[in-house]
């Protein structure tokens, strides 16, 4: 078995998401018999004459009955090639939310546009979000080819049209424009999906899942800083490990090894790395995204919240953050609002010093606001109680993000992204 993909759906209501979530589990024996017998009974009481595959996907009630997605549905399958975790995220305005939640850890994001639509407002906004969460491959997958004949005019037309706003999304936000490959599809048939299509013989790229067992998941981690957020001391103080002291995380970028020279955030001070100890022993090298237990050569004080990373290129600790937030509450954001911050293993007080601009999702207008309010994106600066060790989101997705916490009820509010 090889490792680990994480894919984000996105696109318009009703270009087929769910459905190509569905053929994908179907067409590569992921559905158990009572599962696929289940949505057989559901699609002919409900009046479909095929077996809808988006039941599949669709789990909540409100859903089926109202045919959309609503809530980001998780769905596990895998190959002899690699496993994959695909996030079925909303379509809808409204859900803006579910899906940054669904692209936040994702390595591909799959926008699917209607061929007889072509690419629409709402193909923009997932674009422009893919784009901002740094999802580094996007797939566009021109589905409903079988409505418009197959036609290989259409497709060439769509891919230009969705190349040109990728690249244009990467300079205005200045990034790195993803990676795009373009495949034609339908998912209600099957065609390109799993297996190349005998029905468009123009197309002589790979079928979907081809594509998807090639694409690179992670960043190589030695193009990395080592980054290892401390979530628990281990203190055996057993008979056999009488002086055992290790601190146990999941490295999140880069590679460890015995000798390795690092340094504790935010104390500062540094040490080298003695050993490295994994579920199954000891081990020679650690690299992101494994769980491991380092030893210092040196006795530190080292608790939860603190950061071990590489001596070279380590982050600079800072209580002001500067930082791209996607609001996910009703109630708004205000200047001077009192939150907590949770950023990797650490969590901390914070006050919201100043709002910047707010982008229009719709149109990717910017302009200034006074609030974030429910699926607001905006540029938001923070005061924190504690010092963060903190990376750019650009660099590194995990210590460059973190949620926002609603002080009185502990619910998530908001999720944000370094500058």
């Amino acid at each position: 078995m090889g490792d680990v993909l994480r894919i984000a759906t996105a696109g318009s209501v009703d270009d087929g998401k769910s459905t190509l979530i569905g053929r994908l589990l179907y067409d590569s024996k992921s559905v158990f018999t009572d599962q696929l017998a289940s949505i057989e009974r559901t699609s002919a009481a409900r009046g479909d004459d095929y077996t809808n595959l988006a039941l599949l996907t669709d789990g909540l009630r409100a859903e089926r009955e109202q045919g959309i997605t609503i809530d980001v549905a998780y769905r596990y399958f895998a190959t002899p090639r690699r496993s994959f975790i695909v996030a079925d995220t909303p379509g809808h305005l409204q859900y803006t939310r579910n899906m940054v939640t669904g692209a936040s850890t994702a390595d591909a994001a799959i926008v699917l546009v209607d061929a007889r639509k072509g690419v629409l407002e709402q193909s923009r906004r997932h674009a422009f979000l893919a784009a901002l969460l740094r999802v580094p491959h996007l797939v566009l997958c021109v589905n409903k080819m079988d409505l418009v004949g197959y036609d290989a005019a259409t497709f060439q037309r769509i891919v230009a049209e969705f190349g040109a706003l990728v690249a244009a999304l990467g300079t205005e936000l200045d990034v790195a424009a993803p990676a795009v490959v373009a495949l034609p599809t339908s998912a209600l048939l099957g065609d390109n999906v799993v297996s190349r299509s005998a029905a468009m013989p123009w197309y002589d790229g790979p079928a979907l899942l081809e594509h998807l067992e090639s694409v690179e998941a992670h960043t190589p981690p030695d193009r990395a800083p080592a980054r290892l957020p401390v979530q628990y001391v281990i203190r055996p103080m057993s008979v056999d490990l009488p002086d055992y002291r290790g601190y146990a995380g999941r490295l999140s970028a880069g590679v460890l090894r015995p000798g390795d020279d690092v340094v504790v955030l935010p104390s500062g001070r540094t040490t080298t790395v003695a050993g490295i100890d994994s579920f199954d022993g000891p081990v020679d090298v650690a690299f992101a995204p494994m769980s491991v237990v380092v030893r210092l050569a040196d006795d530190l004080d080292v608790s939860r919240g603190d950061l071990i990373a590489a001596a070279v290129s380590a982050p600079t600790p800072t209580q002001d953050l500067d930082a791209t937030v996607c609001w996910m509450t009703d109630a708004p954001l205000l200047p001077g609002s009192r939150v907590v911050i949770k950023h990797t293993t650490r969590s901390t007080r914070a006050v919201v010093r100043g709002l910047g601009e707010r982008v229009d999702v719709r149109t990717l207008r910017r302009s200034a606001t006074p609030a974030l309010g429910l699926n607001d994106i905006g540029r938001v600066t923070f005061r924190t109680a504690t010092p963060l060790v903190l990376d750019p989101y650009a660099r590194d997705r995990t210590t460059g993000s973190f949620i926002v916490i609603d002080e009185s009820t502990g619910a998530t509010s908001g999720a944000g992204m370094v500058r």
